[in-house]
């Protein structure tokens, strides 16, 4: 349980966004927008690409650590999965102050099962082609990921798609403000 846990914080605590802005020269993403770490973030320095990459490799590590947590910890395949969620979301080497955990999110739950990450990733792009709202996206499809999972068979991952949910919503109680209030930026937009 020890290994499984270690091992999916670590690879959730693994900064892309920090570190691909870094390295391409687009300063310290913390500086820039929401100061996240995230994609989105990211997006904001106006570089696509980079974006997109940051996109695969936070939905990479979460979906590596259910993997590994596979091959190493069978029985806590769960765990992993969520450890890679938290560590993304408060990793130790940035004074846990990390991303919001929507792709890595994502990553647990297609490395879960297919039929669960197809639905977080059907929902997430459904409702930013709807809204262009990352954030009602992302908080969309970490709700639907529990439903899917208890809907689609596989009811033992639902649990530990829910706790991450309601983070995930937790993560985002700025942004609820904001699209109460009507003034949360869209994808794309200049503010």
């Amino acid at each position: 349980m020890l290994a499984a846990l270690g091992l999916g914080y670590l690879l959730g605590s693994v900064p892309f966004g920090l570190i691909l802005t870094r390295l391409t020269g687009a300063g310290d993403l913390r500086a820039i927008g929401s100061g996240n770490i995230g994609a989105t973030n990211v997006l904001r320095t106006g570089r696509k690409g980079l974006a997109a990459a940051t996109l695969l490799l936070d939905l990479g590590k979460g979906f590596a650590a259910v993997w590994l947590g596979r091959l190493f910890a069978p029985d806590f395949v769960a765990l992993a999965g969520g450890a890679a969620v938290i560590g993304h979301c408060f990793p130790l080497w940035l004074r846990f102050r990390g991303g919001k955990g929507v792709a890595t999110l994502m990553g647990v739950s297609l490395g879960f099962a297919a039929a669960i990450g197809g639905v977080y990733a059907a929902v997430w792009l459904g409702m930013l082609a709807l809204t262009r709202l990352s954030s009602l996206s992302g908080m969309t499809a970490a709700v639907a990921a529990p439903i899917a999972a208890w809907l689609l068979g596989y009811p033992a991952y639902a649990p530990v798609l829910a706790a991450l949910a309601v983070l995930v919503l937790w993560l985002h109680r700025a942004n609820i403000g904001r699209l109460i209030a009507g003034t949360e930026p869209k994808v794309g937009s200049k503010t």
